[in-house]
């Protein structure tokens, strides 16, 4: 009931379960108006409170069910649940953390499951490990992009001067971030000729640039799909709670106890 969607309790329990997400995060999103919440301000308090007593029961509901409860307190979905219910604990001792508790939304994911949307796990799956392939090749490209803007707003500051508004390093190089992404919030602009033309050319650059880690990600998630075609069940596995297995999997992927239709 409690990991498993193939019981109608089990479904019941879960979408129970993401109506009180949606209407926890709705509470938090209400509490941060002001005019909403100085005139609600007990109601909202005390909602939040059972919402956070009720993920908390649950919370501790699925370590004593799971036979490893280590293994779940430190899985993806383990630490999202724990997460969702800290903030409102730390906000007795520091105010303003209960806005943490959006990160809830992280708790939807489960609707995946629940719905038996298994081809948007696989999906995601396949988009981390092409992300995962690809780490190298992107932090090669924002290391270069890094010093081109060093140099580059190193070079503006010498040509444009602090009578044009560059008035450090520091902040010339905020200005070269800005130019090169073409996101040009113009608070910052060259006055020379000199300085336009090397503002032109840093424009024609970004465009450029822009392509890069696309193209990388692109290459590696048709890489990744295409190693990932094997056609996969929502089973949960009853010893870890692991999910995403193959149609025609007996064991677990991950601690390799038998599988249960």
């Amino acid at each position: 009931m409690v990991f498993g969607t193939d019981t109608q309790a089990g479904k019941i329990f879960d979408v129970v379960l993401l109506v009180a997400i949606v209407a926890s995060v709705a509470i938090v999103m209400l509490d941060s108006v002001a005019a909403i919440r100085i005139r609600y301000a007990e109601y909202l308090f005390a909602l939040e409170w059972v919402f956070t007593i009720l993920f908390t029961l649950e919370y501790i509901v699925r370590l004593w069910t799971v036979s490893h409860p280590i293994n779940y307190a430190r899985s993806f979905f383990g630490l999202v649940d724990l997460f969702a219910v800290l903030p409102t604990y730390l906000a007795l001792v520091f105010p303003g953390t209960q806005y943490l508790l959006v990160i809830r939304l992280l708790r939807l994911l489960r609707i995946f499951r629940v719905l038996k949307l298994v081809s948007f796990i696989s999906e995601a799956e396949t988009l981390g490990k092409a992300l995962r392939a690809s780490r190298r090749k992107i932090t090669v490209f924002l290391l270069t992009v890094l010093v081109s803007v060093v140099i580059l707003g190193s070079i503006m500051y010498f040509i444009e001067g602090e009578r044009n508004g560059y008035t450090s390093i520091p902040r010339s190089i905020y200005w070269a971030i800005v130019t090169l992404t073409t996101v040009g919030y113009g608070d910052i602009s060259p006055q020379t000729p000199l300085g336009q033309v090397v503002a032109s050319i840093v424009m024609i650059i970004g465009y450029g640039i822009i392509a890069v880690p696309t193209g990388i990600v692109t290459a590696e998630l048709a890489r990744a799909d295409a190693a990932a075609r094997a056609e996969r069940s929502s089973r949960s596995c009853t010893h870890c709670a692991a999910e995403v297995h193959r149609e025609d999997a007996h064991f677990c992927r991950v601690c390799g106890e038998p599988l249960f239709l």
